[in-house]
């Protein structure tokens, strides 16, 4: 199982409803669309570690 990092995240809810309703748009939970959001602005600015499978192995 991967290891996560919980933390406390504050919005306004305003911008709450909004992500709210693109999770339930694409059949996400909130939390699964912010990872979901994070993750794709990582890959387009190429600030994701490289993964290396050889090194794992």
């Amino acid at each position: 199982m991967s290891k996560r990092k919980a933390f406390v995240l504050r919005l306004d809810p305003e911008t709450f409803k909004a992500v709210q309703k693109w999770a339930d748009d694409e059949f996400r939970s909130v939390n699964g669309q912010l990872e979901w959001i994070i993750h794709k602005g990582l890959k387009e600015v190429r600030r994701l570690p490289r993964q290396n499978p050889e090194k794992d192995a």
